[in-house]
């Protein structure tokens, strides 16, 4: 029997019990649907988080800690010396350094007042690695400054009351610097004890630059950027590092030498993201400690990887219990159809060409019903999509901070979902092909007649 006439006495059968095909068709569908849909609930997630992640970090950057010293584990803080073995790496984009002025600066513009994180950093590091001006210029002098974006958001008159701000946080209007930034004379002020007195210093400097806004909406950038000569001064005043403030029960502490000419925030940008993964390594080689989005990311993606693995597992057991009426279909169509068995033994026909003619059928049934179950999980999957964030919205009465993907399906989840149903529905229409081939002619023929 040539396999065209196998496909039509395969088809022919099957219009003799549509219903029953049908419902079987129609319970692999839903087992299918139900392995894919339960699967995409963990693809979505992933792509949520990992977008999340990549969007609030730039994912070329590696975040420099130190270097491990040989007692006990310690870290020693990076100087210039490392900062050239890090631009010498291959594949190194930019090397930004920064210096953190360790009290908070107080910075004011005439009765307004503003305490501020304060950095020294190298400008041409941070231009080449994306750093950006909204308005003015870099800074071309030792008392020029540029301020950051948000700088003036905490910018109030000194004398405002405690409830300055509203239920938001927000510093209120009437108390608001409402002055141009660009250009504006400022003073910093840096304290320290001296002889057991706490005396100030006031510093004049002038705004010539803003930066750009913070991509992310909930990310704020108070920070003011000073030049290596003010941080000199700062440091001829307070008679420490980085204009450390004293502390009353030891004003000469000798193990602040350590920080002198060290950077706190060291950071690498590579060329692309693929050179990430081999500058982490060399660091690694020399001892360095560094972290990476794409350390973060190896991480999460394990997590899901975990979870995916069980949902397919869970979604699997689905697919096995629509394969018992697979089974069961099978087994009735090799009871009703033994006549038809032992007239084509009688002809000649070959045991393997009759097990191939059920095994057809079961295939047609699985496969039918994965690629209908694959159809209705994309569109699950898409409501889903669509009505997840409006539920949540009623819920809790505000939106969702970032993008939701509840649900998502990539090329290869379907893939495995019908070489899963495929697979099964083969096994369950095994046995019953093997018992067709061992129909005995004489009692088939004779239950004919």
């Amino acid at each position: 029997m040539k396999l065209r006439d196998q496909f039509r006495f395969v088809r022919q059968n099957m219009k003799k019990n549509r219903t029953r095909v049908f419902m079987t068709i129609l319970a692999t569908a839903m087992g299918c649907a139900f392995l894919i849909v339960l699967a995409s609930v963990g693809f979505g997630l992933q792509k949520s988080v990992v977008k999340e992640i990549t969007e609030r970090r730039v994912i070329t950057q590696i975040d420099v800690h130190g270097k491990e010293t040989n007692d006990q584990g310690g870290f020693q803080q990076l100087t210039d010396k490392d900062v050239q073995i890090f631009e010498k790496v291959k594949d190194v984009k930019a090397v930004t350094r920064r210096k953190m002025l360790q009290q908070e600066g107080i910075f004011t513009i005439g009765n307004y007042q503003e305490n501020a994180v304060t950095f020294v950093t190298n400008f041409p590091s941070e231009v080449k690695a994306g750093f950006e001006l909204a308005e003015g210029h870099l800074p071309q002098g030792k008392d020029e400054v540029v301020v950051g974006y948000n700088f003036p958001l905490n910018l109030a008159v000194k004398d405002a009351p405690d409830d300055r701000y509203d239920n938001k946080g927000q510093l209120k209007d009437e108390y608001l610097f409402k002055g141009e930034l660009l250009g504006e004379k400022i003073e910093l002020t840096v304290k320290q004890l001296i002889n057991g007195k706490l005396e100030e210093k006031t510093i004049p400097l002038t705004i010539v630059g803003i930066t750009i806004k913070p991509t992310k909406e909930w990310a704020e950038d108070r920070s003011v950027f000073i030049s290596e000569a003010i941080l000199t001064e700062i440091e001829t005043f307070t008679g420490t590092p980085k204009g450390i403030m004293l502390d009353p029960n030891n004003e000469n502490p000798q193990d602040l030498d350590v920080l002198k000419d060290t950077y706190d925030e060291v950071k690498i940008y590579a060329k692309n993201m693929e050179a990430v993964q081999s500058i982490s390594d060399k660091l690694k080689e020399k001892n360095y400690a560094s972290y990476s989005v794409v350390n973060e990311l190896k991480e999460i993606n394990m997590i899901f990887m975990i979870a995916k693995a069980g949902l397919i597992f869970i979604g699997t057991i689905a697919i096995l219990i629509a394969s018992i009426g697979i089974y069961n279909t099978m087994t009735m169509a090799v009871t009703e159809r033994a006549p038809d068995i032992g007239i084509m033994k009688a002809l000649g026909a070959n045991p393997k060409t009759i097990k191939r003619i059920f095994l057809l059928e079961s295939s047609y049934i699985g496969l039918m019903g994965a690629l209908i179950g694959t159809v209705v999980s994309y569109g699950i999957s898409y409501t889903v999509n669509f009505a997840i964030p409006i539920i949540l919205k009623q819920a809790f009465g505000q939106e969702i901070g970032f993008d939701l993907v509840f649900s998502d399906i990539p090329p290869i989840l379907p893939i495995i979902s019908v070489s899963i149903c495929y697979g099964v529905t083969i096994l369950s229409g095994l046995r019953p092909a093997q018992r067709a081939t061992k129909v005995d002619v004489l009692k088939a023929m004779r239950r004919e007649l």
